[in-house]
Parts: C-alpha cells; structure tokens; sequence
C-alpha cells in the first residue's frame, strides 16, 4: 500500500489515505543504467505476478512529442525547459501514476522529480521555486539511486551513444567541445543527485557493478517496499 504522502500542497482529492499500488523510482544520471535496470525489474516483477506500469520523463501525450522537438533547437531557456518538464510530469502524474496506483499497479518511474530538478539547479534555476513546483509529487514508496562517479560514466557513454548536446550541457557553455562539458556538466550534475540522496532518502546502488550485478543489489532491497 502507497501512502498518500506529497512533497507539498495539492489540489487533489482522495477517498482514502492509501492506494494499493506501489510506487517505485529508478533515478541517476544519463548513460548510467537507468532504463536497463528498468527493463529488467519490470520483467522480474511480471514474472512474480505483479501488474506493472512503467514511465519517466518526456513519455506525456501533452507535452513530451513538444519537449523532444523543442530540444531539437538547443534554444530553450532554463526556466522555460523546467516548465515543459513539470508539465509533461503533471500530465503522467495525474494521467498514468495515480490511477494505476488506485488499480493495485507498481509503478516504475524512470526518473521521477529528482533528476529534472537536479538539472534545473546545475542551470542555476533557484532550489525553493522547484521545489514548489513539484510539491505536487507524491512521495514514492523506494528510490533506487544508480551511484557512480564521472570518471566511470564516461567510458559507459563512449560505448553505448556517445555524447549529446544536452547530455553535456552545451547551452551552459561549459567547455570548448563536448567531452569537456559532458565531464564538467556531469560532474556538477552528480554532485547534486549525491546531496539529493540525503534530502530525499536514496538508496544508492554502486552502478559501477555489471547490470546484473546492479539488478541483484535492487532486487535485493525490493523487500522493503514489495511482499
């Protein structure tokens, strides 16, 4: 059972304290396993008999097809950019996440608020105003915080697809090509997963490890929230 707990105030109304679903968060920085581990909880928990939905950033009929082609442009402001995200995250929210809850779902969000305020903060958007933007997000039930460091992100990128304008912050002009903003960028990015780990109650998982391994470590720690 998920309770109906939220980061901060809310407009919705509920008929009890609790929904039967799960809610479970899979959140880390780009390149470092997210949807693999996704992918492969998702099969496990299919496999136990549990129904499944799964969701993550930029997947809303309203604004996620608009937040792709925005970004194609490289022109969006930080403000602007945090708002199509807090959009297409309300329409999931409201639309995917509360109702498969109310059915008995687990839900797995790959990326859930953390990452999309993360990389508003490294864009020097203020802390408090994102925080109130998504004071509407219910509280999940686990995080599951893919932990590694730069130097080992970077190999895991090269091998899989490369580097991309935002990925590395390029609107942030944050070195003369992309592996030196891909490196400085990260770099700032991890370093505010790491304190949101704190905040928000993580548990981290040394994604350092091969996926399997990774996914042993996860599966592991699912007790606590699965029966």
């Amino acid at each position: 059972m998920t309770k109906l707990d939220f980061y901060g105030l809310h407009s919705y109304k509920f008929e009890t304290s609790v929904y039967p679903g799960k809610l479970i968060v899979i959140e880390g920085t780009d390149g470092v396993g997210r949807t693999t581990q996704a992918l492969m909880l998702r099969s496990y928990l299919e496999s136990q008999s549990y129904a499944v939905v799964d969701t993550g950033a930029a997947r809303s009929e309203l604004a996620g097809k608009g937040i792709k082609r925005a970004k194609e442009g490289h022109t969006l402001g930080p403000i602007t950019l945090s708002l199509f995200y807090a959009t297409d995250f309300a329409d999931r929210f409201e639309k995917q996440i509360l109702p498969a809850l109310k059915a008995g779902f687990i839900v797995l969000n790959d990326r859930y608020i953390y990452s999309l305020m993360a990389r508003a903060v490294v864009r020097g958007v203020d802390r408090e105003w994102l925080k109130e933007i998504y004071g509407t997000a219910l509280i999940p039930d686990i995080i599951f915080y893919l932990k590694i460091t730069p130097g080992d992100l970077i190999p895991r990128v090269l091998g899989a697809k490369g580097f991309n304008h935002w990925e590395s912050g390029m609107d942030l002009k944050l070195g003369e090509d992309l592996y030196e903003s891909f490196v400085n960028y990260q770099t700032k990015l991890i370093s505010i997963l790491d304190e949101m780990s704190k905040e928000y109650n993580f548990i981290e998982i040394d994604a350092t490890k091969e996926p399997q391994d990774v996914f042993l470590e996860i599966k592991n720690k699912l007790s606590d929230v699965v029966v």
